[in-house]
């Protein structure tokens, strides 16, 4: 068994399709056909269903998966390792953020990233703080930028803050609180309220603040996308609280700052155990953000 042929396995899987696989893997479709095929004979089952027109994985193709994709990681983390021995960063960086981050221009690190270490590539992932915390204590990840409450800090990782930052009050421009600049959270309880989904941390910032107060509010329309909760805003059906810097410069919206609001804390966070060479390389990058604001937008301010 060779550790190309796994990869050609995985390829298949995740694409559903042998040409894909081969297109992704830069490799003549024969060859790639070829290779699974002998991988099949030396393990005597099947990994594949296929047709003219269709390829389906099987059952022992699942169970092939997993540890297929755990070697061909240990092999790249190997390879990483000695390069990085040899003072040579590479291997891949797997980053994920969450939909709102403003705390870090995440392109411009990732741009300085490849500029200091070619070698190193990049993969990049959006997801809520929680998912992103239990992707990178399983390994699924090196590094992520999160959002939590204030009082929250992301367990079972390596973190630092990043910023902080009160949320605004977004409404429309024909609502009747446009031409103003604060308001009260108790003034917002009677609203109809756009938010992301109940239990994400993105929410609980809200909730927390209303429930401290002891108010209730009624939110009735949930998504991650920001842009949608915002065009919900923009045509008066809803009002939002969000990170200020979400919504600076918009002029299809009207923000108007929050006496008793949420706030939330920013924080990079990467694997408390033996984190990549890639990871290292980023959070540097990061670290050094600090003294030459190139990459990092708001870090430690209060607003």
């Amino acid at each position: 068994m060779e550790l190309q042929q796994m990869r050609y396995v995985v390829a298949v899987a995740e694409t559903g399709s042998f040409t894909r696989a081969a297109g992704r893997c830069f490799v003549v479709q024969s060859a790639l056909s070829h290779q699974v095929a002998a991988l099949e004979r030396e393990l005597g089952v099947r990994l594949f269903a296929r047709t003219s027109r269709r390829v389906e994985i099987t059952a022992a193709g699942e169970a092939f998966l997993p540890a297929a994709r755990a070697a061909l990681e240990s092999a790249e983390r190997a390879a990483a390792d000695a390069a990085a021995a040899a003072g040579e960063v590479r291997g891949t960086l797997r980053l994920g953020v969450i939909p709102t981050v403003t705390a870090l221009d995440v392109p411009a690190v990732l741009r300085r990233l490849r500029a200091a270490h070619p070698r190193v590539g990049a993969s990049l992932r959006m997801a809520g703080s929680d998912e992103l915390v239990a992707a990178l204590r399983a390994g699924e990840l090196d590094v992520a930028v999160l959002g939590l409450p204030d009082d929250g800090v992301p367990a079972g990782v390596r973190h630092r803050e990043l910023a902080r930052e009160r949320h605004v009050a977004v409404v429309g421009r024909d609502h009747p609180l446009h031409g103003r600049s604060r308001v009260d959270l108790a003034r917002l309880a009677d609203e109809v309220f756009a938010d992301f989904p109940t239990g994400t941390p993105g929410r609980a910032q809200s909730d927390r603040a209303f429930a401290a107060a002891g108010l209730r509010r009624e939110v009735a329309y949930e998504g991650m996308v920001t842009d949608l909760l915002l065009g919900l805003v923009r045509e008066g059906l809803a009002v939002a609280l969000l990170p200020e810097a979400l919504v600076a410069g918009r002029e299809d919206v009207v923000v108007l700052r929050v006496t008793r609001g949420p706030s939330r804390v920013q924080h990079l966070a990467w694997s408390s155990l033996n984190p990549s060479p890639a990871a290292e390389a980023f959070v540097r990058l990061v670290d050094e953000s600090d003294a030459t604001p190139d990459g990092l937008v708001g870090v430690g301010r209060g607003v």
